[in-house]
């Protein structure tokens, strides 16, 4: 077997709108095409053995056993190698469950498809699983609990810490978008000028100067001291000289810890004499030279949570032990308690596994322990000097015991630090009771406090501790998202782009729009090239400055990783044609349909998706969208026009030379078409079209006639704003025409506006597209043929795997077919083939250049004009 491709995909695809998270592998079986699993003999009692577990996975059957009945009766190893995916994935401590695997059209290739949770886990689980299936076939071991351990780790470098993962959580189950900005930790809330950022707790919101006190231990004990809040004595020292002054003050027992410390690294406490005490120091000064000596406060570690300066969460922190049962050694009840399945690998279970470590090993010397040691029973053996979660400590939740003066103390103490989101650290006999009358004192403050204690404590009620976190960020009626227009289609779509983003921008809105030319924000490009994927697409939504995304999306971006966003207002889809068919298992208009629809399937439910009523494929999905659906029109006596409007559902029709809204049979004319320039005077049906689509879409959104009008009129094409979209150049004695048309529905459209223009001769250049069926290079050739007097033959930059020669067969083949006797010729680069054109220009020549490099194209044009001007300057 052979992985010809591993893709993840990451938003709304074709497999999946609401499961975004997919890993798509294109899996080659080679000569297992010709063996089901139940030609193999003894791989269903092979695969069961290696992975029992694999007996809850129901499949088709509906039944537990499912799967291993259809291994027996005999399924693909593409479908096997699904499930083997999916369940070690499970077994590693991420819960998935859906999964697809479809033959392509190509014998023997699949489209093996699952979720994950972790992108890095779900594709090392892809590779992994055809390496399992492999050694079940061939009846060889393989070390699984290897695998689980390696996905393990690789989820543990990538994911999202608990803290944070929370706060997405909370905020996905809100429908608020999230983005990971980065590797790390650093994430964005909604979109452009609605987005808060936050990382692990500190959010966009939190202080820095709150940030910098309460990483300064003595700035913070000061503080507070100042403001009457009980704090351990104590003082700062360098070196052995000042801590032996410390000690005489205070006297033992005492707690040392870096000045600059966190998580309790190079902490030690309940010291008691003066040679622990100097190693103490020692150990604190690997982290900070300034060392922080305190009177050991007797009684039990606290974390108290505050958010947006309420308190929210109250727990009681045991650091990691064991309790001898007067049998087994300290090493034997650690493992004991590490099969708790409570506790996991990382943060992957409530409770972290126990590690001993050199805090460990010291603690026991202490004791004048070593693993080996068999402790009495009921004796508690403390491992870790701090009670951190991470090092295999244990929650207990205590929110409701906490006394009304001691809530008051630690909203005060969040609002003298200056933080949004404050952990305090507390030890005293109990929090039921005011820390005066407890004798307890406040140790530590902490900005970005890890929230995994409250919210999944080894004791006690859990706390969504994540939810008021999202409530300040988002207070109630604040938005977190942005408008945003979705257009897709095979034709059309970057015009009815800009056409839409022109109309918004001057409706005052500051907008981010993607093309196939390039990424804008207010008409000024920010990135060149085709940028109609979900890069492209989170590159607006992740814009601080934009307050409305139009977004054009091509079947590419949406096939490699599907879309850059969860949801839109309104998807427009201008048609589907046959374009870029016979590439990426596209072969047909149905199977392009389904790509097109992610994007309407994507629109809100009380959105709308727009529809070309004159397109056959478009209206074929009007029935079961889940969204508004509203159709244009070319001819107002359409069908499905007639229909919408006898059933009183909005439409845009071209009447009478109008472009017109209509509600029902009431009709809303927003203007002439001829005074829309972007229409040619007119003459450019599919620029009508074009106009329609982003009228109703703009109307549908709630922006004024007058105002949509009003727009279309400012609306100047020209190659700075409309590049290779009916681009015309003037000369003195003829013109030229630069489009971007690659397919024979845009040639039927050049075709069609061609016929309205006036020329003594026209003469075309053009290319076929090698990638592209031979049929749609013939089509285009046929068409060309119908539409010019003389054609130029020019190749594309990348052939893409055919030769010139073939290409230039097949549109000869194509023009000859025409019914037309058109003269022709081959001139190899795009760039010598315009300058032939124009050298060969006479008086009431039209040049169309239906180019694919549409800048070099158009930058030569303007150089000839310039040329032409300087000579007419000249002769002045």
């Amino acid at each position: 077997m052979k992985i010809e491709k591993i893709q993840a995909l990451r938003g709304p695809n074709i497999w999946s709108i609401r499961r975004k998270k997919l890993i798509q592998m294109r899996l080659d079986l080679e000569e297992m095409e010709n063996y089901p699993t139940n030609k193999i003999e003894g791989f269903r009692e092979r695969i069961e053995k290696l992975i029992p577990s694999l007996i809850t996975h129901r499949c088709s059957e509906g039944v537990e056993g499912g799967f291993f009945h259809r291994v027996e009766t005999g399924t693909w190893m593409g479908h096997v190698i699904e499930h083997i995916a999916l369940e070690i994935q499970t077994l590693a401590g991420m819960d998935v469950g859906f999964g697809r695997t479809r033959e392509t059209k190509t014998p023997g290739v699949y489209n093996v498809v699952f979720n994950y949770l972790e992108e890095n886990v779900g594709i090392y689980a892809a590779e992994e699983a055809v390496k399992i299936a492999e050694a079940l076939i061939e009846g060889k071991d393989y070390n699984l609990n290897a695998c689980i351990q390696k996905l393990k780790e690789i989820r543990e470098r990538v994911r999202l810490g608990p803290s944070t993962g929370s706060i997405v959580e909370e905020a996905v189950s809100r429908k608020i978008p999230w983005i990971r900005l980065g590797t790390n930790s650093l994430v964005q809330l909604g979109y452009g000028v609605n987005q808060q950022r936050f990382q692990a707790t500190i959010t966009g919101k939190t202080s820095s100067i709150a940030v910098d006190i309460a990483c300064n231990k003595e700035l913070t004990k000061r503080m507070l001291h100042d403001a009457a809040i009980p704090v351990p004595i104590g003082d700062l020292v360098v070196d052995e000289e000042d801590l032996n002054n410390v000690i005489k003050k205070i006297g033992y027992p005492i707690v040392l810890k870096p000045l600059d410390g966190n998580h309790g690294k190079g902490s030690s406490i309940n010291v008691n004499d003066w040679e622990a005490a100097k190693i103490g120091l020692e150990h604190a000064q690997k982290y900070s030279r300034k060392v922080i000596v305190e009177k050991y406060i007797t009684g039990y570690d606290f974390r108290v949570l505050v958010i947006d300066n309420k308190m929210v969460a109250a727990a009681r922190r045991v650091p990691a032990h064991v309790v001898g049962d007067g049998e087994l050694n300290i090493q034997q009840l650690i493992d004991k308690e590490n099969q708790d399945p409570r506790r996991g690998y990382g943060h992957e279970n409530v409770l972290t596994e126990i590690e001993v470590d050199k805090d460990t090993l010291e603690l026991l010397e202490k004791l004048q322990y070593t693993l080996e040691t068999i402790p009495q029973k009921g004796e508690v053996v403390y491992l870790k000097s701090t009670a951190n979660l991470s090092t295999g400590g244990t929650s207990i939740d205590v929110t409701d015991m906490v006394h009304p003066e001691n809530i008051t103390m630690a909203e005060r103490i969040s609002k003298i630090i200056g933080l949004d989101v404050c952990g305090i650290d507390i030890m005293a006999e109990n929090l039921t009771q005011p820390l005066k009358e407890s004798g307890g004192a406040i140790i530590e403050v902490n900005a970005a406090p890890g929230f995994r204690m409250h919210l999944a404590p080894s004791e006690g009620l859990p706390r969504n501790v994540a939810a008021p976190v999202v409530d300040m960020l988002y207070p109630q009626g604040k938005p977190f998202t942005i408008p945003i227009i979705a257009v897709t289609g095979t034709n059309g779509k970057t015009t009815t782009t800009r056409l839409i983003s022109h109309i918004v921008k001057s409706n005052g809105y500051r907008v981010g729009f993607t093309t196939s030319d390039g990424i804008y924000i207010q008409n000024t490009m920010l990135s060149k090239g085709d940028t109609t994927g979900p890069l492209s697409a989170e590159f607006i939504l992740k814009d601080p400055t934009v307050e409305f995304a139009v977004l054009e999306t091509a079947r590419g971006g949406i096939l490699r990783s599907g879309l850059g966003f969860s949801q839109c207002d309104i998807g427009v889809l201008t048609n589907i044609e046959e374009d870029h068919l016979g590439m990426n298992d596209i072969h047909s208009l149905r199977d392009l349909t389904k790509v097109k629809r992610v994007v309407l399937d994507s629109v809100k439910k009380t959105g709308w998706s727009v529809l070309n009523a004159d397109n056959e494929y478009s209206m074929k999905i009007a029935k079961d969208l889940d969204s508004n659906v509203a159709i244009f029109s070319m001819d107002e006596n359409n069908p499905h026009i007639v229909k919408f409007a006898k059933e009183g559902r909005i439409t845009c029709v071209y009447e009478e030379g109008f472009v017109t809204i209509k509600k029902g049979d009431w009709k809303i004319r927003i203007g002439k078409a001829k005074d829309f320039p972007i229409t040619m005077d007119g003459k450019a049906r599919f620029m009508i079209e074009n106009v329609l689509a982003a009228s109703l879409a703009s109307y549908l959104y709630g922006f004024g006639i007058e105002d949509i009008s009003n727009s279309l009129r400012t609306f100047i094409p020209s190659a700075q704003l409309t590049p290779g979209r009916l681009n015309v150049f003037k000369f003195k004695s003829f013109k030229v025409l630069i489009d971007f048309a690659h397919n024979p529905s845009g040639y039927e459209a050049i075709e069609d506006y061609l016929k309205n223009v006036e020329a003594t001769k026209k003469i075309g250049i053009i290319s076929g597209v090698g990638d592209r069926r031979d049929n749609d290079i013939r089509e285009c050739g046929k068409i060309a043929g119908r539409m010019f007097d003389h054609i130029i033959i020019r190749n594309e930059k990348h052939l893409r795997g055919r030769t010139e020669e073939e290409i230039n067969g097949l549109i000869i083949e194509g023009m000859q077919s025409s019914g037309k006797d058109v003269s022709y010729e081959i001139i190899p680069k795009e760039i010598e083939a315009l300058k032939h054109a124009i050298g060969m220009a006479e008086e009431g020549t039209f040049i169309t250049a239906l180019s694919d490099v549409i800048s070099n194209a158009i930058d030569l044009v303007q150089e000839y004009q310039a040329r032409e001007l300087l000579e007419e300057d000249k002769n002045l």
